[in-house]
């Protein structure tokens, strides 16, 4: 088994998977009579048919060290997670080279950190690290296919250190 070792999540590292959801700074403006802070537009949806949807998931949390033997992606739109709790989760995502994806990369969230993954992005299974496991998921509902599979021969392992 390969090794991997889990990276904290930051836009910069994760820009060329996905965007990173969370509040930093001030709000883009005041709304509710002063009362809310709207940190506006922070992921690009994108399908190339059909239309959103938000899907509740509910996913049994794993813990590390953590093997990655099979990643997917979605080549008909892209992928957004928010957890619904204030916990971490696990992310690991891979480039691709011909259709296939090259050694994967994970990342760790913070407590309050979401993520939208870019359509076509290789990335591996929804991995709370801790229970509930609850997530609000938007992607894209429509006829066609939109997932693809792809098992290592040899798995990785992901670790903290």
């Amino acid at each position: 088994m390969s090794r991997i070792i889990a990276q904290p999540l930051t836009q910069t590292a994760f820009a060329p998977f996905g965007d990173v959801l969370a509040v930093s700074g001030p709000p883009d403006k005041l709304i509710n009579q002063g009362l809310c802070g709207r940190h506006h537009d922070l992921a690009r949806l994108d399908f190339s048919d059909g239309r959103a949807g938000i899907s509740l998931f509910d996913a049994i949390p794993r813990s590390l060290p953590y093997s990655v033997d099979m990643v997917e992606r979605h080549p008909e739109g892209s992928q957004a997670f928010v957890p619904m709790t204030a916990t971490s989760f696990l992310v690991v995502v891979a480039t691709d080279s011909d259709g296939r994806p090259n050694t994967p990369q994970a990342f760790l969230t913070e407590p309050g950190q979401a993520i939208n993954l870019h359509r076509n992005t290789w990335h591996g299974v929804l991995t709370p690290l801790s229970a509930p496991g609850l997530f609000a998921v938007v992607d894209r509902i429509g006829d066609g296919a939109n997932l693809e599979e792809f098992w290592f021969d040899t798995p990785f392992t992901v670790d903290r250190t």
